[in-house]
């Protein structure tokens, strides 16, 4: 339950932004000024009036709890700029969003998301999986059709590798990107899109600047295992074998156990793949000490829906997917609204962030990163531009990998570092850490450092 004195903040709020100019956008509405008959309830619901360009005000209603957002504006964003500025309003001013009773227009909405959720809890609107799922010998003839066609792409793959590496590594270089596209083109073709997208990516190594041959060479032998792991897939254990068959593009539904925990959010991102935009979320349960991403889609144009206030706590049941070293889950029933709470997760040093790093990539060899977190480390300049996070009582450092992600929360880190120890919460791979989130010592609020 959401009470009206426990409200986000304001950095949770715009960590909901799909981009930076919806966080520009909505902070300018987060006064009262162009709103008008704004109210909340215990139960997760905001609503306002936002005085636009036209004659009737946009209608904006949020639903905490998961959060979604329904407005009348015809923006094609989630959260639009009014969602944001209400939801930003509401954090920061109790007397403009009071406790009220919810209009008819809000209540609509709020209405039908309720008794959607209740179908999709009792099962309902489920006829097409359980369709498919009464004819057992048709679902595994279809498998058994595309696997033969992954088996046939991951042998062409195999021999694509061969070739280049009779040929010398300088050849990738003078072939250009065009043949790399045409071998993940049929890779798609042959429903392997996993194999598909690490094909892409090799294409795109020799114009990545000096040292290409050995990243070159690094990722050839992944995809070379990951292609053999794939054809002698029987004889693996069957956790691996999961792992696989993700890798490859097989997609399996979220069948663990699930969990309920009170899932703190540490960070929120987008990455573009193609056309299509991934968000990911990572979340640490208090209670099972567990991490895991959520991952989110969205369709070209558009950024994906599902928003969560980094910082918060959220009440809800997770359920795993398969496969050795996977710590993607689902997203499933939620108690209640996310409410900010303090302090970072249980974290270590970096030689044991190393170790755990290690321990992932033994079940999961093609592993980009994996989620720690560092307690009292400080982030270090070197005399070359780079950075390093080092322990504050001497030993190891990892280095600090320079990306668009990473690059804008830098300085922020070294603000609140100021030269002392600090825990950092990021990705860990071969190259270094990516800081994703950090907090100051002593101090329990969590600041983001990808927006």
């Amino acid at each position: 339950m959401n009470q009206q004195g426990v409200r986000w903040t304001a950095e949770q709020v715009l960590a909901l932004a799909p981009d930076n100019a919806s966080r520009r956008a909505g902070s300018k509405l987060g006064a009262a000024g162009p709103w008008s008959g704004a109210g909340c309830t215990d139960a997760g619901a905001v609503w306002g009036l936002c005085k636009g360009s036209g004659s009737k005000p946009y209608q904006t209603v949020v639903d905490t709890t998961g959060p979604a957002y329904k407005c009348s504006c015809p923006s094609r964003k989630f959260p639009c700029k009014h969602a944001l500025g209400l939801l930003l309003l509401w954090a920061s001013d109790e007397r403009a969003v009071g406790g009220a009773e919810v209009p008819d227009w809000a209540d609509e909405w709020l209405s039908a998301r309720a008794r959607r959720t209740e179908r999709a809890e009792a099962g309902d609107g489920g006829g097409g999986r359980a369709a498919k799922a009464a004819d057992p010998e048709a679902a595994r003839v279809r498998a058994e059709r595309r696997a033969e066609r992954i088996s046939a792409g991951a042998t062409e793959l195999e021999q694509r590798l061969a070739d280049l590496l009779r040929g010398g590594l300088a050849a990738a270089e003078q072939a250009g990107y065009g043949l790399w596209e045409e071998t993940a083109a049929r890779m798609v073709d042959a429903q392997a899109p996993g194999l598909g997208r690490r094909v892409r990516e090799l294409g795109a190594i020799p114009g990545s600047g000096p040292g290409w041959p050995v990243r070159l060479l690094e990722e050839c032998a992944l995809l070379h295992l990951l292609d053999r792991a794939w054809l002698g897939r029987e004889r693996l254990p069957a956790p691996l074998a999961a792992t696989v068959r993700t890798r490859v593009g097989l997609t399996a539904p979220a069948e663990g156990p699930p969990v309920r925990d009170g899932w703190l959010v540490l960070a929120q991102y987008d990455v573009k793949d193609g056309m299509h935009t991934n968000r990911r979320i990572w979340l640490y349960g208090r209670e099972s000490g567990r991490t895991a991403l959520v991952l989110s889609f969205g369709p070209a144009g558009r950024p994906p829906e599902l928003a969560l206030p980094v910082g918060a706590e959220l009440s809800a049941e997770l359920v795993p997917y398969g496969g050795a070293g996977q710590l993607r889950a689902e997203l499933g029933e939620r108690f209640g609204a996310a409410a900010p709470v303090g302090g970072p997760p249980p974290g270590g040093s970096t030689g044991a962030a190393l170790v755990s790093y290690g321990a992932a990539l033994r079940d999961d060899p093609w592993l980009d990163s994996w989620p720690v977190t560092l307690s009292d480390v400080v982030p270090v300049p070197g005399a070359d531009g780079s950075w390093q996070l080092a322990d504050a009582a001497g030993g190891t450092a990892l280095p600090v990998v320079s990306t668009p992600l990473s690059r804008p929360g830098l300085w922020k880190l070294a603000a609140l570092s100021g030269g002392g120890p600090v825990t950092v919460f990021g990705e860990c791979g071969h190259r270094g850490v990516v800081p994703l989130a950090a907090w100051a010592r002593d101090a329990p609020e969590l600041v983001p450092l990808t927006a």
